[in-house]
């Protein structure tokens, strides 16, 4: 059963941004840290924010800085949402080649990745390279990051991948996303710069840090934020689908043998959001916690049993089905509700920016 219940959310975004297992490793160069840095440093950027808060009594106006990194000769930027998100001024300072404004192209905060555009410049930028589509990240390679630490720009650090498909223990974002930990030194100031193989190639983006975590860092994969980008180019934002749901895939067989209770294989839903189709249609989620073999499961709400059809007694056709779903989709759900199956039907909506998207304010434990 442990290795069958799987988060909701969790399964989302690995089918919608996919992982790293099938690509093969790039061992054919190994650059100098030096040459490393004289290569990449000119494309990587510092960025302050100026955001204001009229409610605060002191520190209405703060400035807070980050770093981001050049990938399009047209001068689009890479960085984290939660740096530039409400910001009422931002300011991108180039090495050797000054500061210009900027806008921000797109933004989710979910991945929390911001695409941002300067505004006024001259000439043809320096740009990174990305790591191949058919590459992948390994355990104990050597990594060297760029950033601006607490503001100091182009600041050279080095370390090993030390853990990948990481999920933050406490994230605030209400959509996990699996990322590369690092042991490279990253403080206040790195978040939106890039994690480089020994190639010189962008490997990821950093975006966290755990407090006291001896140097712990996390970074989301560049090939998951490469599939983000033609959306937050084109739409400024990323399109979902919406349910609206929670939950883990749960076996009867094992379920009943424990509780000795009637329920059936499918999706136990855990919680429902708020003005989702799942609420509107009135899926019911859980009031029960209950740990079973160390894993805590939200019973008393709805297991859905099938969607158009196709039975979710086992993790595949779960996959499929939300790999499928598209916004507009006719929906039918078969649900198991104390006892009897009951069908419910809707239209797939757009995913809407919810309130536990947002960065949270001093949770500065996440951002570095």
């Amino acid at each position: 059963m442990k290795n069958k219940c799987i988060s909701g959310f969790l399964l989302i975004v690995f089918l919608f941004f996919g992982s790293n297992a099938l690509y093969a490793a790039r061992n054919d160069c190994l650059k100098s840290i030096p040459e490393i840095f004289n290569t990449v440093s000119p494309s990587t950027v510092l960025i302050s924010c100026t955001t204001t808060d009229q409610l605060s009594v002191k520190n209405k106006v703060l400035t807070l800085y980050g770093s981001g990194f050049i990938f399009s000769e047209d001068g689009l930027i890479l960085t984290n949402a939660h740096l530039v998100f409400k910001s009422s001024s931002i300011i991108v300072k180039m090495s050797g080649r000054g500061a210009f404004p900027a806008t921000i192209v797109g933004m989710d905060p979910v991945m929390d990745i911001a695409v941002l555009k300067i505004q006024d410049n001259s000439g043809k930028v320096p740009i990174v390279t990305f790591m191949k589509d058919d590459e992948r990240i390994e355990i104990g390679e050597e990594v060297v990051v760029i950033g601006s630490p607490e503001g100091m720009e182009n600041t050279i650090s080095r370390g090993i991948v030390s853990g990948l498909n990481r999920i933050l223990p406490s994230s605030p974002m209400s959509m996990v996303v699996p990322m590369i930990q690092t042991d490279a030194p990253v403080s206040m100031g790195n978040s939106g710069g890039p994690i480089l193989n020994r190639c010189g190639e962008v490997i990821g983006m950093v975006t966290a840090v755990l407090n006291d975590g001896g140097n712990i860092g996390f970074a989301l994969p560049i090939h998951d934020v490469k599939q983000a980008l033609t959306q937050l180019i084109e739409n400024g934002r990323i399109k979902r689908p919406w349910l609206g749901i929670r939950g883990k895939l749960i076996s009867k067989t094992e379920i009943e043998s424990i509780f000795k209770i009637i329920i059936a294989d499918g999706f136990l839903v855990e919680n429902v959001d708020a003005g989702s189709p799942a609420e509107n249609v009135g899926i019911k989620g859980g009031t029960l916690p209950i740990i079973i073999a160390g894993e805590e499961f939200l019973f008393g709400g709805d297991i859905i049993l099938s969607g158009n059809g196709l039975l979710f007694d086992k993790l595949e056709n779960f996959e499929a089905f939300v790999r499928n779903m598209k916004i507009g989709d006719n929906v039918k759900l078969s649900v198991f509700r104390e006892g009897t199956p009951v069908d419910v039907e809707f239209v797939v909506p757009e995913r809407p920016v919810l309130p536990e998207d947002l960065p949270l304010p001093g949770r500065k434990e996440f951002n570095p």
